[in-house]
């Protein structure tokens, strides 16, 4: 499974691409507005630090605007990801976009006959928002089973289901466990995807272990500590 992180915060991004584990970026205005910066010069910004996909949406609702808008964003960088809303003109938009082989990411979907013209219309991905689901009581999770079943029936398929709306790492192991191409996950619930308390004590009962020897590993000639003890 992939990792994309769901943020437009460049300082996060900086940070977690660091481990190795993010494989893309997914974006919407909302997150661009909370920069208090302009919105092309984040997308850019990103694209350089990242350079697996980079979702950025479009804001126009109507098919002529959207295209005019995603050719916008598809020209800022190699890896820019085009997102469209799952809309009819979304779709005509994404139907068009893809023939010029810009990625596409087909958001705010909802239920798997909506995944299905996703797929129809050569969406790169399809995100499917299970958090926004479980809030209004039925099982987001259900809908991802469901999409990822789908799809294997039809070989032809190319269309990665994108988990979204993630809301805990609970979620992610769910998504890992139905075949999700990707889950993309906010900084935090990446972040809490390290932690367990048993990592923690055992963490600490080394560390204490460690300094009762007295030694180091690193010297003064390597610039830090005090030289490491040898054996007789």
């Amino acid at each position: 499974m992939q990792f994309f992180i769901d943020t437009a915060d460049v300082g996060e991004i900086r940070d977690l691409a660091a481990t190795g584990l993010v494989d893309g970026i997914t974006t919407n205005p909302s997150l661009v507005a909370k920069t208090g910066r302009p919105f092309l010069e984040v997308v850019q910004e990103i694209c350089e630090i990242v350079p697996g996909p980079v979702s950025a949406e479009v804001t126009a609702t109507d098919h002529p605007t959207m295209l005019a808008e995603g050719r916008k964003l598809a020209g800022l960088a190699p890896n820019v990801c085009v997102k469209v809303p799952l809309t009819p003109d979304g779709l005509k938009t994404c139907k068009a976009l893809t023939d010029e082989g810009t990625q596409v990411n087909v958001t705010l979907c909802f239920s798997a006959a909506q995944a299905i013209l996703a797929a129809k219309a050569g969406a790169t991905y399809v995100s499917p928002f299970v958090g926004r689901l479980d809030d209004i009581g039925a099982v987001g999770m259900d809908l991802i089973g469901d999409i990822v079943e789908i799809y294997a029936a039809y070989p032809e398929i190319r269309t990665q289901v994108l988990v979204a709306s993630v809301r805990g790492p609970q979620h992610v192991i769910e998504a890992a466990k139905l075949g999700a191409d990707v889950a993309t996950v906010p900084p935090a619930v990446l972040r809490a995807m390290f932690k367990h308390p048993l990592t923690d004590k055992g963490l600490d009962g080394f560390l204490a272990d460690w300094a009762k020897t007295g030694q180091t590993i690193l010297s003064d000639e390597d610039g830090h500590g005090e030289p490491a003890r040898r054996s007789a």
